[in-house]
């Protein structure tokens, strides 16, 4: 990362590696001890720890007791973890993301089943147990209300003395209207509430989107007074991960084929990568990336106007590719396709900025070739070319590439008045 010459770093504690029973056990002081080494190692080189609580995982324990996110309890769990994070790196992490990416946590783990604790039923996925139709939106209650409880918890007990910042991070799409007809163009503001205003829109503005409250108001949990007034804390910013777009046709006026998006649950939004047989953007080796760099410059100006310019971090972007039998390292070394990816988001980013939106940082997606989820090892991300069986980490041409741009603009800040730069921080 020095080499790099990028000056913050965000990773993610491991809920269960600090408390493997939640609440009801002990803190694991080697867990804390990790942490500790890391932030002080990063610290050292002069790199800011950005650190999110939670990405996806929690003790066992919780999930055994009482139904993890299904439950209230989760709520006071959260906090009780976050309590722990925040007395014993607050002296040092001065940026706090809660949660990452909830909507796509409960997508993945209680409507489609694909993710733990793997809930679903017909037609979504086919689980042993679950209900897609209602799961989904329990469990991002109980989520919105334990970054409340985060929230609240850092703003009376520690942001004052420890001098840090708090937000969360959401996976965005561009949706992208498959016509210029009013139908298709509500259906891609509907597919924006179902998606990433399900979380934000509580957080900033105390309620449910008004689009989700028509379709699906009756299954949507309530907010209590107390709930509401310990949404009022907020947050400080907004973590955006975004990699790609998606057409979305209307499906309340309009005859859909079933598919992602188009159920009521979903806000009868069909989603489809492709009009008329042509992709949106270029499609690459997964088959939920396709490149289109106009969306980061949308979604962006979207959520500006939405949030009344709530600051930003790209907390996320990167372009990722499955490994071929016949991939040889010198084909994974030579990744000119994740360099036009790169060069073309940002390059979609800096307007975004020059428009005027609140941006204040970015972060590609990875440093490292890593273990992805349901892919395993066999989707690359990495700047850097990891040998799984030896370790050994060589860079790409994409982090030389990422290496002088950040020279570059280091140089062009450097260079701009100060009232005037608009550059982000990288």
């Amino acid at each position: 990362m020095e080499s790099l010459g990028v000056n913050s770093y965000r990773f993610s504690i491991s809920w269960a590696r600090i408390l493997p029973k939640g609440r009801f056990g002990d803190v694991n002081s080697e867990g804390i001890n990790h942490y500790n080494k890391l932030i002080d190692a990063l610290l050292l080189k002069g790199i800011q720890p950005f650190v999110t609580l939670t990405q996806f995982d929690s003790p066992q324990e919780i999930e055994d007791k009482y139904g993890a996110w299904l439950s209230p309890e989760s709520q006071e769990d959260f906090g009780y973890f976050a309590d722990i994070c925040f007395k014993s790196f607050g002296d040092r992490v001065k940026y706090w993301f809660t949660i990452n990416e909830p909507n796509m946590q409960v997508t993945l783990s209680y409507r489609l089943g694909c993710h733990p604790p793997a809930h679903c039923s017909q037609p979504f996925g086919n689980c042993s147990q679950g209900n897609s139709e209602e799961e989904p939106f329990i469990a991002a209650h109980n989520l919105i209300l334990s970054h409340a409880t985060a929230v609240d918890i850092y703003r009376t007990k520690y942001q004052k003395d420890q001098g840090g910042s708090i937000g969360i991070i959401l996976n965005t799409l561009w949706f992208e209207p498959i016509s210029s007809s009013t139908a298709d163009k509500l259906a891609a503001e509907r597919a924006q509430s179902f998606y990433m205003n399900w979380f934000l829109d509580p957080i900033i503005y105390g309620k449910y989107p008004a689009e989700m409250m028509n379709i699906v108001g009756s299954t949507l949990p309530k907010f209590s007074s107390r709930d509401k007034e310990k949404l009022k804390q907020g947050l400080d910013f907004i973590g955006i991960n975004h990699y790609t777009s998606t057409y979305v046709q209307d499906c309340i006026f309009s005859a859909c084929k079933p598919g992602p998006g188009a159920s009521k649950t979903e806000g009868f939004c069909l989603q489809n990568s492709q009009k008329h047989g042509v992709p949106l953007g270029e499609p690459t080796t997964l088959f939920w990336l396709n490149v289109y760099p106009q969306g980061m410059w949308k979604i962006i100006k979207y959520i500006k106007e939405r949030y009344k310019n709530t600051p930003m971090f790209i907390t996320e972007n990167g372009y990722g590719e499955i490994c071929m039998p016949n991939s040889s390292t010198e084909d994974l070394l030579n990744d000119v396709k994740r360099v036009e990816y790169m060069a073309s988001y940002l390059d979609a980013l800096i307007t975004a900025v020059r428009d005027g939106a609140d941006v204040r940082g970015y972060f590609v997606w990875s440093l490292l070739d890593s273990f992805e989820w349901t892919y395993g090892y066999t989707a690359r991300f990495g700047l850097h070319h990891v040998d799984f069986a030896t370790l050994k980490r060589t860079p790409k041409l994409s982090a030389t590439w990422y290496k002088h741009f950040i020279a570059k603009h280091k140089l062009i800040k450097s260079q701009s008045p100060k009232h005037t730069s608009k550059h982000p921080q990288f």
